[in-house]
């Protein structure tokens, strides 16, 4: 009963989300780090049950701490909102995007009280969120808004790197107009303290060259010159332990190597690349900065399988196991 209580919103009725929740709870890993509650509508559960043929029963509790969480049950807070008669498994939906964005809606709510200690989430769909009348367009946006975080950080983990991102959902062009010391200064600041709340307290943050070989000090790109090494000087001489740039051929693989105890990736794909070339299924997101602590599977709603018993848990089973391994730091 020690255990991190961890919120999971069962994700889009449509797509894999239902699916993987319930195949990683019936799973021994997820378990054995974790009370997992699921938040969720218990006709879509069950018929994922159905789907997946796991052996499990549901025990609805409104109360987190009252949950029964032995093997084989899954314990379920209860927002019934999906029409069973019309479930449209593998398609676009507005019904299954805004039951999804209620679904995220709760948990927040359950974390934000201290009823649960974190929340792991399967994936939504954009296109569903838009068509249900959803003002997000992602998880990310949501959390921010509904805990207060103007900007939240985004880290990757897999086998234990950790990547931190300058820049999201933006073109490449404008990602590097976006590439700047008094960003970077910032954000290094912001990653660090993010670190500190998930018990990363030593080593060293690496920042990755933007251009091939850093620019070779201005030979093909001057990103580095005018950006990069200031904003490193700077940081030094607040105290900070970082390092950089580094050439984005080598920093990860460093980094991966226990080099450095995190990498801030300039731009959104330089960072993606790395951590999903190495691990797909294992790399894990974890959403700093804001009040409670969140991580996520990085994969879609793969409406394409969704309802056929394909998709694979790994990635579920590690942003919970990932959940129960951080909550303890970031509840302090």
């Amino acid at each position: 009963m020690n255990k991190p209580i961890v919120a999971i919103p069962l994700g889009d009725p449509a797509g894999i989300g239902p699916e993987i929740v319930v195949k990683a709870l019936a799973g021994s890993e997820a378990r054995a780090a974790a009370r997992c509650l699921v938040v969720g509508d218990r006709n879509v559960v069950e018929n994922a049950y159905r789907i997946t043929g796991v052996p499990l029963k549901t025990h609805i509790t409104e109360d987190p701490a009252r949950g029964e969480y032995s093997d084989g049950v899954l314990a379920l807070y209860p927002v019934d909102n999906v029409d069973m008669a019309r479930l449209p498994i593998g398609e676009i939906d507005g019904m299954c995007g805004r039951a999804a964005c209620e679904y995220i809606a709760k948990a927040i709510e359950l974390a934000s009280a201290s009823q649960v200690d974190a929340v792991a989430t399967p994936p939504i769909n954009k296109e569903s969120l838009k068509a249900g009348g959803v003002d997000f367009i992602g998880h990310t946006e949501i959390f921010g808004a509904l805990t207060g975080t103007p900007d939240p950080l985004t880290m990757f983990e897999v086998r234990g790197m950790r990547v931190f991102f300058l820049t999201r959902h933006v073109s490449l062009r404008k990602a590097c107009d976006m590439v700047t010391k008094e960003r970077i200064v910032d954000y290094v600041g912001r990653c660090s303290a993010a670190l500190k709340k998930l018990g990363v307290e030593s080593g060293t943050m690496a920042i990755a060259g933007l251009n091939p070989h850093s620019g070779e000090h201005g030979l093909f790109g001057d990103e580095e010159l005018r950006a990069v090494y200031p904003a490193v000087e700077e940081l030094r001489t607040m105290g900070y332990d970082v390092t950089g740039p580094i050439g984005a051929d080598s920093v990860f693989h460093l980094a991966l190597q226990g080099r450095f105890n995190s990498v801030l990736s300039l731009y959104h794909d330089q960072g993606h690349i790395a951590t999903k070339t190495l691990d797909f299924e294992r790399t894990i997101a974890v959403t700093g900065g804001m009040p409670i602590l969140r991580t996520s599977v990085d994969h879609g709603t793969a409406m394409d399988i969704a309802g056929k018993n394909l998709a694979s848990a790994v990635s579920m089973t590690e942003a919970i196991v990932l959940a129960a391994k951080y909550s303890p730091h970031y509840r302090k």
